[in-house]
């Protein structure tokens, strides 16, 4: 029999450590609830902690004061181009009405600070209202020595984004490392970092320095820790408790038996969605055989199942249930194969996606989520949806490619390991990848035929803000477009992948669970990715997973607590 311990008591029952849940409830326990942090695994984060962090959050107070002012009705009529047939006006309203009083809220009352992203841009420029900047922000790097114990039940961050754990923010940081042999003042910057990093693994076996997710994570937790939020790890729910048609808490399961959490406000869902319940991806997941997520292993639908349970509903109409990006596959030397996401060189000059037959099929400077759209439309059906990076020796030595990093590190592990293909010329190289020969030869022809004038006629390369931003400035006149001519010549082989679902719980704009009839389940809340996104499937911008997360946990632990004015 399983044994069953006295029943935990709570305002408010959140299930789950990512920024979603995390926002809930610190909002909920400012407002006065006595709230429950449970979470499956046995360290706090989420997949929030092992991303890049950033949040799209428009009109927040950074861009005001830097300037970029603008109106509700910009970002609104950028999102209904991109949405399209789903645009939710109320909740996409209920988004950008609170983001700015979300962000205020964090920076002036708990120990989450930000800093400003005000030069990226939206990444689909030509549609109208998309923001040129100012739209993003970050948690400002955060001294984990500030958790105290707490430091130690945060997650790590994933090796192969890292360098030997040390999380690099996008931004003046990941510039300095991009330049350490061309600038003294990035020389010094490295190495100050690189020093303070190698003393917190003598002293905490962990790098303390959190930049990213993780600085967002433990900055929440640092803030929750201060209002009194209890967090329970190793605390998988398993069901949840109801009082009639409500919601009133979870059965947890730990390691000294089943408990029963009451919870008189409500239950928060946001266990993370469903990158590893495998049936479930299987049902919704395009190229689901080839697929690689990079979500925490414990995100396995155990939210989106509670809530199905007590009348919810998966919204199974989005125009994508999850949240793409291109991976490789990283044999590393114990044996354990890793997931790289190329976010950054992709947009670099001189760099170009191709598929089996040798020929491109997209802009590969685009959005990660767009890249792998593409790529699923442009494989034939029956055939590995797969493509390969191509690039120059020049190009990896300036910019690296997937998980070989730039100089001054070494390439030649990465060869040898069969992570990256070579060749001394191009047809070698498609030989070794097992690309067509003749296709690849004429495609890198024709695009070094136009690339020698910084063009690129056949997917315009560089034609977008969004595009030039993530380019080389000094590469002119396109920053993100160069001849592939010199060899030797790299090639690395990505599949698709996700950074987390977007197909979840239908909800209303205050974070309610709906059922059938598209009722509020009461006392049930979701946020995060066990909702369903406000961006119904699509990419607009980086940072729409987290920006909504933050939103909508911030909204439910609001309502939670029964508070309506935006001053308090």
């Amino acid at each position: 029999m399983t044994k069953t311990n006295p029943a935990l008591d709570c305002d408010l029952l959140v299930i789950g450590s990512g920024a979603g849940g995390l926002s809930a409830a610190v909002t909920a326990a400012y407002h006065g609830l006595r709230v429950i942090v449970a979470e499956k695994a046995d360290v706090l984060g989420g997949t929030t902690a092992l991303s890049g962090g950033w949040m799209w959050t428009p009109r927040n107070r950074f861009a005001h004061e830097a300037g970029i002012v603008e109106e509700i009705d910009a970002p609104r009529a950028y999102l209904r181009a991109v949405l399209g047939n789903n645009f939710n006006e109320a909740r996409v309203n209920a988004f950008l009405e609170t983001v700015p009083h979300m962000v205020d809220f964090y920076q002036t009352r708990t120990a989450l600070q930000f800093e400003a992203g005000n030069k990226i841009a939206d990444t689909y420029g030509t549609q109208p209202g998309a923001g040129t900047g100012g739209r993003s922000v970050v948690a400002a790097p955060y001294d984990a020595r500030g958790l105290g114990a707490l430091a130690h039940r945060l997650r790590k961050p994933l090796r192969e984004t890292t360098f030997m754990g040390m999380t690099i923010q996008a931004g003046a940081d990941l510039n300095a490392f991009m330049n350490v042999t061309r600038s003294a003042q990035a020389f010094v910057h490295v190495a100050k970092r690189f020093t303070r990093h190698l003393v917190d693994l003598a002293l905490y076996d962990r790098g303390m320095q959190f930049r990213n997710g993780l600085a967002l994570a433990g900055r929440l937790v640092r803030s929750g820790a201060d209002l009194g939020v209890e967090f329970l790890t190793s605390a998988p729910a398993i069901r949840l408790l109801r009082d009639g048609d409500a919601v009133c808490g979870a059965v947890l399961r730990t390691i000294n038996g089943e408990i029963e959490v009451r919870a008189r406000r409500g239950v928060v869902l946001a266990a993370g969605g469903f990158p590893h319940d495998d049936a479930r991806r299987a049902a919704m997941f395009p190229a689901n055989e080839e697929h690689r997520t990079m979500a925490a292993n414990t995100d396995t639908g155990d939210g989106l199942r509670m809530g199905e349970a007590v009348g919810g509903e998966v919204d199974q109409t989005l125009a994508a249930p999850g949240a793409w990006c291109p991976v490789s596959l990283v044999p590393f030397p114990d044996g354990t194969i890793g997931r790289f996401p190329h976010i950054i060189e992709r947009n670099k000059p001189g760099i170009i996606g191709v598929l089996a037959n040798g020929q491109r099929f997209c802009n590969e400077g685009r959005g990660y989520h767009d890249y792998v759209a593409d790529m699923l439309r442009a494989v034939p059906p029956g055939q590995e949806v797969t493509s390969w990076l191509i690039c120059t020796h020049d190009f990896q030595r300036r910019y690296g490619l997937g998980i070989a990093r730039p100089t001054p590190l070494p390439v030649g592990p990465y060869i040898q390991s069969g992570y990256l293909k070579t060749g001394r010329t191009i047809r070698e190289l498609a030989l070794a990848c097992g690309i067509d020969a003749d296709g690849l030869e004429r495609t890198i022809a024709d695009y070094n035929t136009h690339a020698r004038r910084g063009e690129d006629p056949a997917f315009g390369r560089g034609s977008t803000l969004y595009n030039r931003n993530g380019g080389d400035a000094a590469q002119q006149p396109n920053p993100c477009v160069a001849p592939i001519e010199k060899g030797p010549f790299y090639a690395v082989k990505v599949i698709p992948g996700s950074f987390g679902t977007f197909a979840g719980l239908k909800t209303d704009g205050s974070a309610r669970v709906l059922d059938a009839n598209a009722a509020p389940i009461p006392g049930l809340y979701a946020a995060g990715t066990d909702m369903a996104s406000v961006m119904g499937g699509h990419y607009p911008a980086g940072g729409i997973n987290l920006g909504p997360a933050m939103t909508f946990g911030y909204i439910a632990g609001r309502h939670a607590a029964g508070v309506t004015d935006w001053e308090a």
